[in-house]
């Protein structure tokens, strides 16, 4: 349990006001130091109120009532917080051929996997349990 007014508090309350899909560790860097803000985002994620999706990259969850591991609570689900997460990091990108087939009404397949499409160098890779985000060039 985090005490009163502490680092993690702090970062759970900033969590909470912000209802985002996905948040950078640079965004509590005006919390305090590097090491102290990544000691509490990992004592979040160990809370189980924060997922780890990538380096430097979380995302909210609750415990599962069915397993107790934590679970990604964005509506909307993995795709939604990767994209954000991508936009955040400013990495343009775009939806794939196939997703825009789908959502033009000119193919009935539905993209199971995520995917985006990304112009330039990105390196990272953002997963969430069993689910990891492809990149096409």
């Amino acid at each position: 349990m985090a005490r009163r007014n502490s680092l993690q508090e702090k970062i759970e309350a900033r969590i909470a006001e912000r209802g985002e899909a996905s948040f950078l560790t640079r965004e509590f860097a005006d919390l305090g130091a590097k090491r102290q803000v990544l000691r509490a985002l990992a004592n979040t994620v160990a809370a189980g109120k924060l997922v780890r999706l990538g380096y430097g990259v979380y995302g909210p969850a609750t415990r599962s009532r069915l397993t107790g591991q934590p679970v990604l609570t964005v509506p909307g689900g993995f795709l939604v917080a990767a994209r954000e997460a991508l936009t955040k990091l400013g990495v343009e990108w775009e939806p794939t051929e196939w997703e825009n087939a789908y959502n033009e009404g000119r193919s009935t397949q539905i993209p199971v996997n995520p995917q985006v499409k990304v112009k330039g160098r990105f390196a990272r890779k953002l997963r969430d349990g069993g689910m990891e985000l492809r990149i096409d060039r």
